[in-house]
């Protein structure tokens, strides 16, 4: 008989919010990651555990650049998808917004197993900002949503162990320099996605590595997973060992009972099968399942309370019904790493597909249920021979180019000059970006950048630190390498290359800025102001230098657009946190008019009004029903500044509360 499984490139057209440009200033702190720990580790943690806990945390986002400049304004976009269908399933994957399998449909019965949001809204999420709701996502890095979340991979069809078409999905990982690979598989008259996954450290030192699969299914189900505890993790970041699926009087099994966010990572003894389901009333659902490996699940909801239900209207659109998600990864939960050996790697195969069992019932009698289906819908004894074959298969050379990913991975590769087979990072896939680097590695010189442009991006990973320690220190190189040193810890030596670099520089504001970074870190917050305060005049005196038909033909477009946006709201903070209201009003006044449109402007002018004794107009700036585009997850600073204001209770389109009691 033959095959039948294709591989064909597809259009969705959506609604969808223009993603915007990059922040262009490095991030020289990490954001606020709610996946972190407040107080000290719960007793009877087990061991291994707590040293995962402990490993690498991040300290920053370097080198990779925080995505902010999306906005909520949606207009009809095509965006290129790719297909992966046999008779039975179609998964339909973005490439260019990692590789997010969008759906997965049930061909036989219609049935779409996956949530499937009807629109792409950028939400601040990720590690560096942007992402979205929906579908299955591969995140890999660090605690959180991966930063390639709305950025491309490298996608090529590879033979598959059956000898139909796999669809190879890979990329170079910023965080922690390691390529991955993502490989779907639909053999022929499987009712199951298989999803091979290797993660390899090209390294001689081992690395901390991470990894979850996120899946989002719709709320009104039962979760049903082989657990009967689980550690609950809420945004009062608490860890706390809990009973499955009841406690304090409520069923945990059903994403609507409580009234908050929170987190379950299971406990799923040692040599029983890893799985979890999403099952409706009806018994339909998903379920997931992989080899050991990928030893993890977790569900996570967000609650039936105003602010949960305030963040599903918002990565979405009025009229759609909310989502939750099953998780699975390489540790019990989310705030932990683990190591990676040098030149190792980790690999496991993952399988997606329609299950069908009570959902109801005794937990206990549920689960067993569940378990019997899906061990004769897909004994486990299949998934680890389908492991075996696709191993076998994993460093198969990838056909035509579907989709292109960044140039980072060629770069790397050039540098090392490494071999890694199945993931190719061609030399043909660099780009500006990497072109300077490429200059640093050939001549051992870092050429500065064109005037009309600000400095790019930063690498920092130890090979890169000792190429720009040995070029010529002209400024434009020892700013450079201040960010790299302030990434290896050493902050005193960022310090004395930002200040080297001053008194030559052309423009003095990066150098600026970024020490004026180093003082908040340092509690010289006066200090900081002062600098932030110098370093935006002279990005503005810079740019009336510089304007149109003097070398700048961007000066009021996208680009420096972004960086008077970026620089103006750092220095508005740093000037408020000292109450120098009158030098943060100059700096309001001179942002661009579109700029203090946007909603995160339009409260920090309710801010401003505030410190300068104007409650009233800072009251008037809440009536116009502002939306921030970029509001993080987690954060209160909406319910903060309300209560300053007024007794009132909070609005509800101003609601995004995710934990117990006042914002």
């Amino acid at each position: 008989m033959a095959l039948v499984t294709r591989i064909r490139r597809a259009v969705l057209t959506l609604p969808a919010a223009e993603p915007g440009p990059d922040n262009p200033l490095p991030p020289l702190r990490p954001l606020d990651e709610v996946h972190r720990l407040d107080g000290p580790e719960p007793s009877g943690m087990p061991p291994d555990m707590a040293r995962r806990l402990r490993l690498a945390p991040l300290r920053d986002l370097l080198p990779v650049r925080v995505r902010d400049g999306y906005d909520r304004m949606r207009a009809p976009r095509r965006l290129d998808a790719l297909v992966i269908e046999n008779d039975r399933l179609r998964a339909t994957v973005l490439p260019g917004l990692g590789g997010r399998v969008v759906s997965l449909l049930h061909l036989p019965t219609g049935r779409e197993l996956l949530y499937r949001n009807p629109v792409f809204q950028p939400a601040n999420f990720a590690l560096n900002g942007a992402w979205f709701s929906g579908g299955i996502e591969w995140n890999i890095g660090a605690t959180g949503h991966t930063t390639l979340s709305c950025a491309p991979l490298h996608a090529a069809p590879v033979p598959a162990p059956d000898g139909g078409p796999m669809l190879r999905l890979w990329e170079w990982e910023r965080l922690r320099d390691l390529p991955f690979q993502v490989d779907l598989w639909l053999p022929d008259g499987s009712d199951f996605l298989y999803v091979g996954v290797r993660i390899r450290n090209p390294h001689d030192r081992p690395v901390p590595t991470y990894w979850w699969s996120n899946t989002a299914v719709p709320e009104e189900v039962r979760i049903l997973v082989p657990a009967d505890e689980a550690w609950h993790f809420g945004h009062e970041r608490r860890l706390r060992r809990v009973p499955v699926p009841s406690y304090e009087g409520v069923d945990r099994s059903r994403p609507l009972a409580g009234p908050h966010a929170a987190d379950y990572f299971y406990e799923i003894p040692d040599g029983r099968r890893r799985w979890i389901a999403a099952l409706g009333a009806d018994g339909h659902g998903l379920v997931q399942t992989s080899t050991d490996a990928l030893r993890g699940r977790k569900l996570f909801v967000w609650g039936s309370g105003p602010g949960g239900r305030r963040w599903q209207r918002w990565l979405t659109e009025p009229g759609t019904g909310g989502y939750c998600e099953i998780q699975a990864g390489l540790a019990r939960t989310q705030l932990e790493h683990v190591p990676l050996d040098a030149e190792g790697e980790v690999s496991w195969l993952e399988a997606y597909g329609p299950l069908d069992a009570p959902a109801e019932g005794e937990w206990g009698e549920a689960v067993r249920g569940a378990a019997r289906r899906l061990e004769t819908a897909l004994p486990r004894a299949r998934v680890e021979a389908a492991y075996a074959a696709w191993r076998a298969h994993a460093d198969a050379e990838p056909g035509e180019l579907l989709a292109t990913g960044s140039g980072w991975g060629a770069l790397e590769v050039l540098h090392g000059n490494r071999k890694l087979p199945g993931t190719p990072f061609p030399e043909s896939t660099l780009g500006e970006a990497q072109e300077p680097w490429r200059e640093l590695l050939r001549t051992g010189a870092l050429p500065a950048p064109r005037r009309a442009q600000p400095s790019g991006e930063t690498l920092v990973a130890p090979h890169w630190r000792d190429l720009l320690e040995s070029a010529p220190a002209d400024p434009h190189t020892e700013y450079h390498l201040g960010v790299a040193q302030w990434h290896a810890g050493d902050r005193a030596q960022a310090v004395r290359s930002w200040e080297r670099a001053l008194p030559g520089a052309a423009a003095r504001w990066p150098l600026l800025r970024c020490l004026a970074v180093a003082d908040q870190e340092d509690g010289h917050h006066d200090r900081a102001a002062d600098r932030y305060a110098a370093a935006f005049d002279d990005l503005c005196d810079h740019l009336r230098r510089e304007l149109p038909g003097a070398g700048v033909p961007d000066a009021d477009g996208e680009t420096w657009t972004a960086v008077r946006a970026a620089l103006g709201r750092e220095s508005l903070r740093a000037l408020l946190v000292v109450r120098r209201t009158a030098d943060a009003r100059a700096v309001w006044e001179r942002l661009p008019p579109a700029v203090r449109r946007r909603g995160r402007f339009r409260l920090l002018e309710a801010e401003l009004l505030l410190a300068e004794g104007r409650g009233a107009e800072a009251r008037a700036v809440f009536d116009t029903d502002f939306e921030i585009a970029d509001l993080r997850e987690g954060e209160d600073v909406l319910g903060r500044v309300w209560a300053t204001l007024t007794d009132e209770p909070l609005p509800a389109h101003y609601d995004f509360r995710m934990r117990p009691g006042p914002a």
